[in-house]
């Protein structure tokens, strides 16, 4: 498109509406009402000049304030659905498949929050798919708008048109032959409110405080950033939240790590408030019953040396820890927090291979419920096959199955092979029952349990929170940047034996007209006008006039 040319020799971009050098206005029906609108100085804005291709109207939506406004809006609701219930990345390991825990805990409401994919709202794609679009759209608007402005900003000139000066809100002209005089008085005054003052052929332009203006683009900036930061965290390696169930003597690879350390839980401890601790305490444990004071576990943390595939790993000690809550295990960027415990858990059953007529024993079997044997050997041409395994036994459409997989409420499909029952026998065993056959000679009889505590922890790697930090400061440099700061401009034109002058700042304009009288005290130079508030008390006077007619 072809660019416009100022009659002051300025090449202006098309759709300009002011000039740039000059302030001339080029396109009167753009402007609504006599004072000009200096927002972005009257200079040409892409999403309001280009509107042909695809990358024109892609560009034009997302430069519009309100389609930002409104993708916010929808990230907040979205956000706050997403926290009416715990989200699937916090829970750890269930107990049960997830949609079943939802419907379980928190009825039909949860079982639709399932189905409907809010349980997982933080890490969905369409919650991702908005932050990304807010990002777009934070940097299309600021480079629609900032470019233009500092383009118009820099190539402002001293000597301004005269309707440009006549049409700001701070303006007032007189009749003077000679103010050169007063300039110098001027010049002083100005720099002492730290203006930066240019004087060129009787023309003055004073200007202080245009880094203000970049106050908002800052505020974009900032928050770009933090976007990205939050971002990071869907890329691996950046953000781990995990969650690890490790029982007493058990060593297991940290989750997250790609088995580089690994956790040994020597003991977990477990300590409540009794009545010794104090009547504050006393009081609270005969209204709640039992109340934590601390539960911890002593822990030593490892690293794996490299081995061959499918070798067990050597393991290096680090460290001896004592994790509580609220004093994590610290390493490599990784942090061990305390977050849950399970006391007397089944962890081993033990049954005995039976004759049910005479009752004697031909030995015991120990199973250990997080890793059965498929067959046990008890000497002598005894054994017993593990036919099927139920962790968390449950009877459903009239089979036996399992609820989830962690070891609750466990029980046992067997086969028992004996030297005058070479074909076996079947029997179906759980905690102090037996299920057997009728015709059965031998059977499983349940012995005894062990139980063993579980500590549950959280895994926690967070390599985004520098980012997201960086981003916060520089949105709070751009708050106050925009906020305590103004751009304040002053011009004064000399011609024709008139002195024009005229003022304008983006914000206080109170303040700004109180500083202009200062400046212009004693001086032949006028003191500007308030248009906006004239126009406003000429109408109010209209406005009487034609209730009283």
């Amino acid at each position: 498109m072809n660019k416009v040319k100022c009659e002051c020799g300025h090449v202006n971009p098309h759709g300009t509406i002011l000039c740039e050098a000059c302030g001339k206005v080029f396109d009167e029906k753009a402007i609504e009402g006599k004072l000009l609108d200096m927002r972005y100085e009257g200079s040409a804005r892409r999403s309001q000049t280009y509107n042909k291709t695809i990358i024109d109207r892609i560009w034009n939506f997302f430069s519009s304030v309100k389609v930002g406004v409104v993708l916010i809006v929808i990230t907040l609701i979205a956000t706050a659905i997403g926290s009416i219930l715990p989200q699937i990345s916090t829970l750890g390991q269930l107990p049960m498949p997830a949609e079943q825990y939802y419907e379980e805990n928190y009825g039909w409401f949860g079982k639709v929050y399932y189905i409907l994919g809010f349980h997982d709202t933080y890490g969905s794609w369409w919650y991702l798919l908005l932050i990304a679009s807010i990002g777009v759209s934070l940097i299309i608007c600021s480079l629609d708008r900032a470019v233009p402005l500092y383009k118009a900003l820099k190539n402002q000139r001293v000597k301004r048109n005269t309707n440009f000066l006549s049409r700001q809100r701070f303006y007032n002209k007189t009749e003077a032959k000679e103010i050169e005089g007063d300039f110098p008085i001027l010049i002083e005054r100005l720099k002492k409110k730290h203006y930066k003052v240019q004087v060129e052929k009787g023309h003055l332009f004073a200007e202080k405080g245009r880094f203000s203006r970049w106050g908002p683009y800052v505020n974009h900036i900032g928050l770009i950033i933090f976007l990205i930061g939050c971002m990071l965290r869907f890329i691996p390696g950046f953000y781990i939240n995990e969650f690890l169930w490790i029982k007493e003597g058990e060593t297991l690879a940290i989750p997250g790590t790609d088995k580089e350390y690994y956790l040994a839980n020597h003991k977990f401890i477990f300590e409540v408030y009794d009545e010794t601790d104090g009547e504050v305490f006393q009081k609270a444990i005969e209204e709640k019953g039992m109340i934590a004071k601390n539960f911890q576990t002593d822990a030593t943390l490892y690293s794996a040396e490299s081995s061959l595939p499918g070798e067990e790993p050597k393991l290096k000690k680090i460290k001896d820890y004592e994790i509580q809550v609220n004093k994590p295990l610290k390493f490599d960027g990784y942090a061990l927090y305390q977050s849950s415990y399970r006391l007397n858990e089944i962890s081993t059953m033990t049954f005995a291979l039976t004759n049910k007529e005479t009752g004697e024993s031909y030995g015991n079997i120990s199973i250990d419920l997080n890793n059965p044997q498929k067959l046990y050997d008890l000497g002598n041409g005894y054994f017993v096959e593990l036919l099927d395994y139920f962790p968390n036994f449950q009877m459903k459409d009239g089979k036996p199955s399992t609820a989830s997989q962690e070891p609750i409420n466990p029980a046992f499909a067997f086969k028992m092979i004996t030297p005058d029952r070479p074909e076996g026998e079947r029997s179906f065993a759980a905690i102090q029952q037996t299920i057997e056959v009728s015709e059965n000679k031998y059977k499983m009889e349940f012995q005894t349990v062990e139980t063993v505590n579980y500590s549950g922890l959280t895994v926690r790697l967070d390599k985004t929170l520098p980012v997201i930090a960086i981003g916060g400061i520089i949105f709070l440099i751009g708050v106050a940047q925009g906020s305590f700061w103004q751009h304040r401009r002053i011009w004064v034109k000399h011609v024709e034996g008139t002195v024009h002058v005229a003022g304008h700042t983006n914000k206080n304009w109170y303040g700004f007209h109180k500083e202009i009288e200062k400046v212009l005290s004693d001086t032949k130079i006028p003191i500007p006008i308030d248009q906006k508030a004239e126009n406003n008390r000429v109408i109010g006077q209209k406005d009487r006039m034609s209730t009283l007619g």
